[in-house]
């Protein structure tokens, strides 16, 4: 099994069994330990990773964190352990205190199973950073996390390439993180770069507000344009595809053919959701006899959506058991905020 299908495993195991997995030990045997696996951590070689690694921090003898990975005897990452229902916001003091005390120590993860934060010392020397450079979502995984990880894989390991990548990576998500807080809600310094660029009116708390209130929907209105020549590029470049596609379903899959009614439907969605930043190749279909269904990383216990096409007949269904019947497919548009809703809700 290669690396991508085997993280993807992990991913559905999380999905499917969180609600099962109760306590600390299982959240480490049944989601942390196969990740490790994956990355090819023989978690049975004492030699490489060592559960309940001892280090002493200061005058505290007998501290202990979860693991410690060790190459070539020394070790040069820890990671401490939660349980998967654990706010891990409450929890990097204490891998700053490890991470601090033992010297030949790289990189730190702080995980809770689900979430996977990598650090390393990039502003101080043996000193932990205390914002992550990288961050792993195994509920929310995208194609960069992948190629990302890798880097990470034992047999593959250059610490040095990985190091200088972090620190870009650190600088990247920061600016990113800053960059959504101020669209989804600007601060008076972001909203007054602009207004006096626009205007010579005193910067009064009402011109503040006035501005505040453009200024979050023209980054609203920047998105929805973004995501939406996204989605129409896409479009256009399989839309010569799409003769061949319907054929090779018409062949392969029991007669059933997708039409233009409903791959048009489908990239309406997509750019509804593209609009809240929804990573859109977790987006896809599965075309039934039944129902064309829109479903979250292809899992059909996982649909958005499923819509009716029929010529005299069209509808649309969410899993609340909700059904808005359709004149015409342009009518999803006004469906937006329950699609979004079904889509969060699939997370």
């Amino acid at each position: 099994m290669d690396f991508e299908t085997e993280i993807n495993n992990i991913a559905d195991i999380v999905i499917e069994r969180k609600a099962l997995v109760k306590t600390e030990e299982a959240t480490k045997m049944t989601f942390i330990i196969p990740f490790l696996k994956a990355l090819g951590y023989d978690v049975y070689n004492p030699s490489i990773v060592v559960p309940e690694y001892t280090a002493d921090v200061g005058i505290k003898k007998g501290e202990k964190v979860d693991y410690a990975i060790f190459k070539d005897e020394t070790p040069f990452i820890l990671i401490e352990a939660k349980n998967h229902s654990e706010n891990l916001d409450n929890h990097g003091s204490q891998l700053i205190r490890y991470f601090n005390a033992v010297p030949s120590i790289r990189f730190a993860i702080l995980t809770n199973g689900i979430e996977y934060r990598f650090f390393t010392d990039i502003e101080q020397p043996n000193i932990m950073d205390t914002l992550p450079f990288l961050v792993i979502n195994l509920e929310n995984l995208r194609p960069r996390d992948l190629k990302d990880l890798k880097r990470f894989i034992y047999a593959e390991l250059n610490i040095d390439d990985i190091l200088d990548i972090a620190k870009e990576k650190k600088y990247y998500r920061s600016i990113q993180e800053i960059f959504k807080t101020e669209v989804n809600n600007p601060s008076d310094d972001f909203v007054i770069f602009f207004a006096k660029q626009l205007t010579n009116r005193r910067m009064t708390n009402a011109i503040v507000e006035e501005f505040r209130a453009y200024i979050k929907k023209s980054f609203k209105d920047i998105i929805n344009d973004l995501a939406y020549e996204k989605i129409s590029s896409i479009k256009n470049n399989l839309q010569n595809l799409n003769d061949d596609e319907v054929d090779s379903k018409d062949e392969n899959d029991d007669e059933i053919i997708t039409t233009q009614e409903e791959l048009q439907a489908f990239y309406i969605v997509k750019s509804i959701l593209g609009g809240i930043g929804a990573d859109l190749e977790q987006i896809q279909y599965k075309d039934t006899k039944s129902y064309f269904g829109i479903n979250f990383r292809g899992m059909v216990t996982k649909w958005i959506c499923r819509l009716m096409l029929n010529d005299n007949k069209k509808s649309i269904t969410f899993p609340d058991g909700t059904t808005q019947k359709l004149k015409t497919i342009e009518e999803l548009y006004s469906l937006k905020d329950k699609i979004i809703e079904s889509y969060q809700a699939r997370q």
